[in-house]
């Protein structure tokens, strides 16, 4: 049988980073460290859907916490002059605090905009699930979105699959829509991954969308 393993962990070392990286805390520190980021990422997906959050990253150093928000819709996170920031930082800082931390860091909050939306898969993902939320017809949705993300000249390929009750059906049932190449078992290939739910009266829809960018090597890296 084959052994299906996510796009990015399997790249991690290789082409991509990790998305939380710790500067300072020792082993004794770790458990407390991975409670915290699970606190704040799960805080932050729920508060920021609807902003086209394509990642979340955390710095940690010694003194300090810094969340990375990127997304292709940066003044809907950051308001009128920077007020939702503001009450955003103020809530984490509450998350954090019922994390219970042995200190309590200082929190520093990034928004970093995403150039091309169309070829990051968490913002395509939103964006099918939005169109199911609205009451389009999925086939149209899957078709519009796959054009949309091949228009892009970054993008070499495009999958997207959707589970559920799709229209609306009495048994659940599974539609793939593919465009251009998806080598999932080359390393060097840039495929960004994400899993999307589109919540609907019927139950939820799972969305699940693969986007290549093409081969990234060492020359091109640097």
């Amino acid at each position: 049988m084959t052994h299906v393993v996510h796009p990015y962990a399997q790249r991690l070392g290789i082409i991509r980073g990790w998305k939380s990286r710790w500067f300072a805390g020792g082993k004794d520190k770790y458990r407390e460290n991975v409670r915290v980021d699970a606190a704040v990422r799960s805080f932050l997906e729920k508060e920021l859907r609807g902003m086209y959050v394509a990642d979340i990253e955390i710095e940690r150093g010694e003194k300090e916490l810094r969340v990375i928000v990127s997304t292709s819709r940066p003044g809907l996170i950051i308001g009128r002059s920077g007020e939702n920031v503001t009450k955003l930082k103020k809530k984490l800082e509450k998350v954090v605090r019922s994390a219970k931390p042995e200190t309590m860091p200082e929190i520093k909050f990034d928004v970093v905009e995403v150039k091309s939306p169309e070829s990051n898969a968490a913002v395509v993902g939103y964006m099918i699930a939005e169109g199911l939320e609205k009451r389009l017809p999925f086939r149209r949705v899957m078709k519009q979105t796959v054009e949309k993300v091949m228009a892009n000249r970054d993008v070499k390929g495009v999958r997207i699959v959707m589970s559920g009750r799709l229209g609306g059906a009495e048994m659940a049932r599974k539609e793939e829509l593919k465009k251009g190449r998806i080598p999932l078992q080359t390393f060097r290939a840039d495929i960004d991954f994400a899993y999307e739910r589109a919540n609907l009266p019927y139950g939820v829809i799972g969305i699940k969308v693969w986007i290549y960018r093409g081969d990234i090597f060492e020359d091109t890296k640097k």
